[in-house]
């Protein structure tokens, strides 16, 4: 344990629980029934209202081999090819295998997907995937119509729910166990201002963090509290510097920031174009799929365009749709595009690729223990391996259902004893991280969209993690003046909370980006633009000391070592024979 807490008030108030989740996803929401289901005493912890996290953002759908003809070993081979060789197969062969029976399930809770004349469940294609698997909601709305049906079932299940409730620390026992979390509540309610949820099992399941960039596809609760979170806990971290660039956004101007629309890669699927300003179809003769090339393929192709036309975007065009398609299988893409003044049904959409989805998060085992006792992770917030450096296109919705359930069995199984909670220890003195002025997440973003966006480069990742630093210290870092000046920006709050997160998983990200120096799935690097099997397929573990600096390890190649609570992983510092874990012995998966 790192000892390392955010600067907030002692809790003025606590509750108990068996388990506490903390996010209201497609991941968090189906832990959460689980649990409940068993008998679980279980509290819903969300930083907005219990449907506004990414998952209701998610427009394509949920893949699952559920089509005539598709089978898991082909879901396998796609998703493997996707993550440019990094994947856990093991982890993979488990989403793949289990995925069918939990989406069964989800439907089972009351989504419902949309489906043929004959009344199977319709499915389309996206990139990466060499069949129809994809299953869809609403047209373009699957997220919305899976969150609705899991709030729903929160809501029947008389589930108790905290909202509007940023997470700040974990708590331990001591042991060196999760005792719970720290909480600051917004507004007036039962609960108000900073408090505790005392449980022995907490799951992080807070989404992404894709507000580290200027734009992106995510909402602007994404600021990776749940990373931060197990950073300062002492969780190992990996993948962070695969952050997958989604293709088509929206484009709304160079100098748009926050949240884009985005344009589903299901439009591709149904045979939309990505055209040039001339007409164009540069994705031809680039990838046997063209435009339904797996998507790091495809950002790239688009952001290598606009350079050699001089152009700020390019151009999706599914005119030939005609607008009853459009009304009915996209509707809410229309709708977007017509509020910024484009009609689909008569002229291109003007593309280009922003932050979507990150592929990396806090490390965990197929059951979603991270290296922190009694603390999980799933879903976006989570590392299994999956993605390797890659995410195909809609594993993410099935990675939160299929984990979610893996991880609600192993805290059930955990039994009685293991559930009872433990007084939370006061443990060493505890290194109080200074706060970021609010107005600091701007600059952050900036600094990461030109450092460390979707081309990156040793210079620029050096000028980034040089301007983070010293960002850093305008907060009372090392080496900073703590004076009077700096300390009038330590002021607790959820603005400098979030900003103060999103500068740690800043630094993380670009400590992984420089060290891996090669080009690969998602990672690229101009300077270093060829993929480098031999020194790089392997993966890179961090974790924070408690002088708060990252610390970057890589494994010896593409398997995960075991997780092992309160310890690091058995990896190789960067300059050492990578030898020593090769034949280390997975640990036991269900």
């Amino acid at each position: 344990m790192t000892g390392i807490r955010l600067t907030a008030p002692a809790p003025g108030w606590a509750i108990d629980a068996d388990v506490v989740v903390v996010g209201s996803g497609v991941a968090g929401l189906t832990t959460a029934l689980r649990c409940a289901a068993a008998g679980l005493a279980t509290v819903v912890v969300t930083k907005a209202r219990l449907d506004d996290g990414s998952t209701r953002w998610a427009q394509g759908g949920i893949a699952a081999a559920l089509g005539e003809g598709d089978t898991p070993e082909q879901h396998l081979d796609d998703t493997l090819v996707a993550g440019a060789g990094l994947c856990d197969e093991t982890a993979v062969r488990a989403l793949v295998t289990e995925g069918p029976g939990a989406v069964r399930r989800l439907i089972d809770t009351g989504a419902r997907f949309d489906t043929t004349e004959a009344g199977a469940i319709a499915l389309t294609r996206e990139g990466g995937h060499h069949r129809r698997r994809i299953a869809h909601a609403g047209g373009d709305a699957t997220g919305a119509e899976i969150s609705r049906a899991l709030v729903g079932a929160v809501r029947a299940a008389a589930l108790r729910t905290i909202e509007n409730a940023l997470v700040l620390d974990l708590l331990t026992d001591a042991e060196g166990r999760t005792a719970g979390v720290t909480l600051h509540v917004m507004g007036e309610g039962q609960h108000d201002g900073v408090g505790a949820v005392r449980a022995p099992a907490v799951v992080l399941a807070t989404g992404g963090m894709g507000q580290v960039f200027s734009a992106t596809t995510n909402p602007p609760v994404s600021t990776g509290d749940g990373v931060a979170l197990a950073l300062r806990a002492g969780a190992e971290v990996s993948d962070l510097e695969f952050v997958q660039f989604h293709p088509t956004v929206l484009f709304l101007g160079a100098d748009s920031e926050g949240q884009q629309p985005l344009v589903s890669e299901a439009v591709r699927g149904e045979g939309a174009h990505l055209v040039d300003a001339s007409g164009t179809r540069f994705m031809l003769g680039q990838h046997e799929l063209a435009e339904l090339a797996p998507r790091d393929i495809v950002a790239k192709a688009i952001t290598r365009q606009m350079h050699l036309t001089g152009t700020e975007h390019m151009y999706l065009d599914a005119r030939h749709f005609g607008a009853e398609m459009w009304e009915r299988r996209f509707p809410t893409i229309l709708a977007a595009c017509r509020a910024h003044g484009i009609d689909p049904v008569t002229e291109p959409i003007p593309v280009a690729p922003a932050a979507h989805y990150a592929s990396g998060g806090v490390r965990t085992d197929l059951r979603g223990r991270t290296t922190v006792p009694g603390l999980y992770a799933c879903g976006e917030t989570a590392c299994t391996g999956v993605h390797g450096a890659n995410r195909l296109a809609s594993n993410s919705l099935l990675e939160g259902l299929v984990f979610a359930e893996r991880i609600a069995a192993d805290i059930v199984a955990a039994g009685p004893r293991e559930r009872t909670p433990a007084p939370v220890a006061e443990g060493p003195e505890p290194v109080t991280v200074p706060l970021l002025a609010a107005e600091s997440r701007t600059e952050i973003q900036r600094i990461m969209t030109r450092g460390a966006g979707v081309i990156r480069s040793a210079d620029s990742l050096a000028v980034a993690a040089e301007r983070l630093e010293a960002l850093g210290s305008t907060a009372g870092g090392p080496g900073a003046d703590t004076g009077e000046d700096a300390a009038k920006d330590a002021v607790p709050g959820v603005e400098a909370w979030e900003a103060t997160n999103l500068l740690l998983v800043s630094r993380v990200l670009v400590a992984a980006a420089r060290e891996r120096e090669e080009t690969r799935g998602c990672h690229w690097r101009e300077d270093r633009p060829d993929r480098d099997d031999t020194a790089w397929r392997r993966h890179l573990v961090v974790r924070t000391g408690r002088d708060r600096k990252p610390v970057v390890s890589r494994t010896d190649g593409p398997a995960f070592p075991p997780v092992r609570h309160g310890a690091p992983a058995r990896t190789a510092a960067p300059t050492d024979p990578l030898n020593h874990t090769a034949d280390a012995p997975q640990e036991p998966q269900s």
